[in-house]
């Protein structure tokens, strides 16, 4: 079971076997279960920024977070192989979704597949960040089939492939981001497993992927969603800088209490033998006989007569 307990990741690992199967699981759900052809037909891609967003939040995200750092084995050198394997048929797959994209808008209402597909992307958000919550929405396969019915006008319909390469590259350029994210968190796996709170990572994933939506419908959020993931992967990296502060201000508390024992019991020893050394001499002599003189004490003369 993944460490990171993550429910998109347990969910498709008792699908998966292998690291191979898994990551192509995870990062290629968008492309079967619809999710990315209605971001395209929604206009999530519009622009190379908005194909940036969507490569971090839908093709890498938490869920290729989790299972990169939790489920997979080997060096990252074995692993970056493995993200490349499966980025690869991604990269072209999401250019081939995205040419047929004008042939199938052209039977569907653009602002029902919207709807839906700001559906889908809550009901991914939820189910990121519970499974609880997760167990009573339906699959994201379910809902964008819904909507490809609700929004079906097959009047308008035409075949028509690249009818628009401004999309196909904004689409590529999503795929290419979300493979090379997942090779950066590869190759960047044994610092991340030390420093990476995953679960942290998760529930800022979520955030994220419930913003998205609403710039989605037209609200005044832009790229608040990629903000929000840029910020949760700040939060989620404990740096080893505090870690070094504390032992570094921990050692010299040590050396100050070490340094300060023996002083002290030097200083005490010294008083004990400066006190020893002033001390007068005990004598036998009687008090009132100067030292030297064999003489004998008589009444009233002074001692030193």
């Amino acid at each position: 079971m993944s460490s990171s307990q993550h429910p998109v990741a347990l969910s498709l690992e008792r699908l998966g076997g292998g690291d191979v199967r898994l990551l192509a699981l995870v990062m290629m759900l968008p492309l079967i279960d619809g999710v990315f052809p209605a971001l395209i037909l929604a206009g999530a891609l519009d622009d190379p920024l908005g194909a940036v967003q969507i490569g971090l939040l839908i093709f890498g995200g938490s869920a290729t977070v989790a299972v990169i750092l939790a489920e997979m084995s080997g060096t990252p050198r074995e692993q970056a192989t493995i993200v490349l394997l499966v980025g690869v048929p991604l990269i072209l797959l999401a250019a081939i979704q995205a040419a047929l994209a004008p042939a199938i808008g052209s039977v569907l209402n653009d602002a029902t597949i919207t709807r839906f597909a700001a559906l889908v992307i809550l009901a991914i958000a939820a189910k990121t960040a519970s499974a609880t919550i997760g167990d009573y929405l339906p699959n994201p396969g379910v809902i964008i089939g819904l909507g490809l019915v609700a929004s079906f006008e097959p009047n308008g319909a035409r075949f028509t492939l690249m009818d628009d390469p401004a999309l196909v590259a904004n689409a590529t350029l999503a795929a290419v981001i979300g493979v090379g994210f997942a090779l950066a968190v590869a190759l960047g796996g044994p610092y991340l497993r030390e420093y990476m709170d995953i679960d942290r990572f998760r529930f800022g994933s979520a955030v994220a992927l419930g913003l998205l939506p609403l710039s989605m419908l037209g609200m005044a959020f832009g790229q608040a969603p990629l903000a929000a993931l840029l910020v949760a992967g700040v939060f989620a990296i404990n740096f080893p800088l505090e870690r070094d502060s504390d032992a570094e201000s921990t050692d010299h508390a040590e050396t100050a209490a070490v340094g300060m024992g023996p002083i002290a019991d030097g200083s005490g020893g010294e008083s004990d033998a400066d006190s020893t050394e002033l001390e007068e001499p005990e004598t036998d002599h009687d008090p009132g006989t100067y030292p030297g003189d064999d003489t004998t004490d008589t009444e009233g003369r002074a001692p030193w007569l």
